[in-house]
C-alpha cells in the first residue's frame, strides 16, 4: 500500500501558475490536487483525454465549451476529452485524467 499526502508533494510547474501536486502518476492515469487561492484561476485549455474534477472546497462557476455552471464542495464535474476549460475563481480541486 502507498500512502501520497498532498503537502509532501511537490509543487508542479504548469502553464497556469498555481498550486499543482502530482498525487498518482500512472500509464493510464494520473490525479492531480489543484489549489486555486481567491482570485486565481485555471488558464483556458483544451483537455486531450477524459478528465475530472472533484471540488473539496468552495464554489466555483465552471465553463466548458459555451456551457457555465455554479459547482459547490462535493461535487464531481465530468469533462470528455477536447473540451475547454475554465475555473475562474478561487477554490480547491483536485484534478485527475
Amino acid at each position: 500500500m502507498k500512502i501520497t499526502k498532498v503537502k509532501e508533494q511537490q509543487i508542479e510547474e504548469t502553464p497556469h501558475k498555481v498550486d499543482v501536486r502530482k498525487m498518482y502518476d500512472h500509464d493510464s492515469a494520473q490525479a492531480m490536487h489543484i489549489t486555486l487561492q481567491p482570485g486565481e484561476s485555471l488558464k483556458p485549455h483544451i483537455t486531450p483525454v477524459n478528465v475530472f474534477f472533484y471540488i473539496l472546497e468552495g464554489t466555483a462557476d465552471v465553463r466548458v465549451g459555451d456551457e457555465t455552471i455554479s459547482v459547490e464542495k462535493d461535487s464531481l464535474v465530468e469533462v470528455r476529452e477536447t473540451s475547454y476549460i475554465v475555473f475562474p475563481i478561487g477554490l480547491t480541486i483536485k484534478h485527475a485524467f
